[in-house]
């Protein structure tokens, strides 16, 4: 007999086009793969209430056409309280980072009123997933019921090629020292000028550095090949849950210097050469510098094995069956 394969209807804040939430979005395609019956609902607002309304209508007409098994809310604040009150189908959450973690905005009421609807929404929810042990510990109730399940990585996608090979393909000098960052779609957040001050330091070491900062907007084949392309990968955000950009540039053999967040401490273990340092400028430039001198690629795709986007899908079709079968 084969396996009850689950209706699942996976709600993602966001726009159905762009590179937002890109992680969640290849976590659904791969679990389709394994067998899950799978529509995606986009939530396209969290902040207007006239949009909120009509995308509330717009739920529960697609939950009473698909009747799914379960619910899966790909992120805690609005988007999990939006499903946790509209519907009684069984709950997931997966909770990402800063809907946890404490971060800086510039309305200083909107990050607390999410991380209190992240917490509100995990009382309704049936099963709960955190993509590190550290926003286990945050979460107030039901810890007892989740699953720390980092996000995949898509190997094939995010591989080695040889580095100059990739540096023709992004018109880059095949002598020149190069660092790559993330400033996302937040650069306060990422704290893009940490970063900048780090590589300047780096520089009195090492000399001239090409610094390249990832807008959030570029297709994944193309980071891939920046990665590869890249020797360095630097990381200053102020909080983070689990970074997949960490474990796609592992992926890619790309050395990186973080600071302690998230759980990039327990990722970089076994990687050399990795460095974790302080959120000071110097000790990031001065890890930089050496790792620089170094010239030498990672071992990093070794410890993103069991990262991959198949088993992480995996275990993540586990807790689906384990609900929908109650």
């Amino acid at each position: 007999m084969s396996k009850f394969e689950p209706r699942v209807l996976s709600v993602v804040p966001g726009l159905p086009i762009g590179y937002s939430m890109i992680f969640a979005r290849n976590q659904i395609a791969t679990l389709e793969r394994l067998g899950v019956i799978s529509r995606t609902f986009f939530l396209l607002s969290r902040t207007s209430p006239r949009t909120i309304f009509s995308d509330a209508v717009r739920f529960r007409r697609e939950v009473a056409s698909f009747r799914p098994h379960i619910i899966h809310a790909h992120y805690g604040t609005v988007t999990a309280l939006f499903c946790a009150l509209l519907t009684r189908v069984p709950l997931v959450i997966t909770y990402q980072g800063s809907d946890l973690n404490p971060f800086w905005n510039s309305n200083p009421l909107r990050p607390p009123a999410g991380r209190m609807m992240s917490q509100l929404a995990a009382l309704r929810a049936a099963g709960i997933i955190c993509v590190s042990q550290q926003l286990k510990h945050r979460l107030w109730w039901n810890r007892a019921i989740v699953k720390v399940i980092p996000s995949g990585v898509d190997h094939t996608v995010f591989h080695p090629i040889p580095k100059l090979e990739a540096r023709a393909q992004c018109g880059w000098p095949e002598d020149a020292k190069i660092v790559i960052s993330s400033a996302g779609t937040d650069p306060i957040h990422k704290r893009l000028p940490l970063a900048e001050e780090a590589v300047h330091v780096a520089e009195s070491f090492c000399g001239k550095i090409k610094f390249v900062i990832l807008d959030g907007k570029m297709d994944q084949k193309t980071v891939a090949v920046m990665f590869n392309a890249s020797d360095c990968f630097l990381l200053t955000s102020s909080s983070e849950g689990s970074p997949n950009v960490i474990k796609e540039a592992l992926a890619c053999h790309l050395p990186v210097v973080s600071v302690d967040v998230g759980d990039v401490r327990e990722r970089l273990r076994h990687v050399f050469p990795s460095k974790v340092v302080g959120e000071n400028p110097q000790h990031l430039g001065e890890a930089l510098a050496e790792i620089l001198r170094m010239g030498s690629r990672s071992i990093g795709s070794d410890v993103t094995v069991d990262l991959s986007a198949e088993r992480v899908a995996a275990k993540v079709l586990v807790l689906y069956r384990e609900i929908a079968g109650r």
